[in-house]
């Protein structure tokens, strides 16, 4: 088999939304009340696939590929602030008609998750932040690094290669480097080098982001918070009142991919438990 191409991984359940001007891609499976799945940066939504199979036994499980990201590609104005996110993940559940939904999201997706929740608390049911950032000083993954420096840009550019996608994943992962497959190199390269998507990436890494950590107390919606003890940066369970915490021993950056059983467990177990107040929680 040749070299797959961003556009193989098109398939019956694939789905497309035009939001904002952009064809925003996406997947919806199962019935219930609405689950909202947000990738990381450098990822897509099949980083999801068996956390979202999964759910869908007991959820409506929707997860689109981010401005660009994956089959949805690069916004046309380069505007990667975190706040824009939050305003086109508002439209694009505007454009499918939901109102409120659970939002779980991981890495990037987690600092737009927590943005959203502050813009809009009205529409997010319960909060799940899985390696989330948005703290200043938390380290960045080798691919960030690299997007933020001249000489890096160019080598990017120049040799993205399939190894060098490997070699970036596997620096990414923690103690199970096997999740690191063929197919997972394959899917990550050829979103990398769809058209366009390069380039989006760097801008997003380029792009000065609003600090709003002092706001994160005020978030209102119950909140899990998964994190990988090598991760660096987490202090959502301090912040956020009556937050809960599970932490993965082993993990490393891109935890549903790495250990989704361990991520969907988490995930229906809070977001099936009756609803209880922060102070209880906080017990």
């Amino acid at each position: 088999m040749g070299r797959r191409e961003a556009d193989d991984y098109i398939d019956p359940d694939s789905r497309f939304a035009m939001v904002e001007g952009h064809n925003i891609h996406y997947k919806r499976a199962g019935t219930g009340s609405a689950v909202l799945l947000l990738h990381g940066s450098g990822s897509s939504l099949h980083c999801f696939d068996h956390v979202a199979a999964a759910l869908s036994s007991s959820f409506d499980v929707i997860r689109p590929d981010l401005p660009g990201f994956g089959l949805t590609g690069p916004r046309a104005d380069r505007d990667y602030r975190i706040q824009a996110y939050a305003k086109t993940v508002a439209a694009f559940l505007d454009s499918i008609a939901v109102t409120e939904v659970a939002v779980v999201g991981n890495s990037l997706g987690g600092n737009i998750a927590w943005n959203f929740a502050l813009n809009y608390p009205q529409r997010v049911e319960r909060l799940v932040l899985i390696n989330a950032t948005g703290y200043p000083g938390k380290s960045l993954p080798l691919a960030m690094r690299l997007a933020r420096n001249p000489i890096g840009r160019f080598l990017m550019r120049h040799l993205a290669s399939r190894s060098a996608t490997e070699r970036n994943l596997r620096s990414a992962v923690g103690s199970r480097p096997s999740v690191v497959d063929d197919a997972m190199v394959d899917r990550v390269h050829a979103m990398l080098t769809r058209p366009g998507n390069q380039q989006a990436f760097i801008d997003f890494a380029n792009t000065d982001q609003v600090d709003r950590t002092a706001e994160i107390p005020a978030i209102a919606a119950p909140t899990l918070v998964l994190r990988s003890a090598s991760i660096d940066g987490q202090h959502f369970t301090r912040d956020i009142p009556g937050s809960l915490e599970q932490v993965h021993p082993g993990g490393g950056h891109l935890l549903p991919d790495e250990d989704p059983e361990w991520v969907a467990s988490a995930v229906l177990s809070f977001l099936t438990a009756e609803a209880i107040s922060p102070k209880k929680e906080q017990r």
